[in-house]
């Protein structure tokens, strides 16, 4: 699925992931392929991606908002 991670300076991610853990305002979620549609607030944590290689890379934010449309996961992050 793809992944966009975008701040109000630049987008820091453009990429494949197969799991996609994120800080929701209610605590983390993880999204995967096929997911339902939603959209999410976020609260301050940490994003977790890992790509078909098992490499996992980490995002700090401090809040925003996520949709997942189509196996697309856009995230809108301060």
């Amino acid at each position: 699925m793809r992944l966009e991670i975008t701040t109000p300076d630049k987008q820091i991610f453009s990429g494949d992931a197969v799991l996609v853990q994120l800080p929701g305002s209610d605590g983390l979620f993880e999204i995967l392929q096929n997911h339902a549609p939603m959209i999410a607030s976020l609260g301050k944590g940490k994003i977790k991606v890992e790509d078909e290689g098992g490499k996992q890379q980490f995002f700090d934010i401090r809040g925003g908002v996520c949709e997942v449309l189509e196996n697309k996961i856009t995230v809108l992050a301060e």
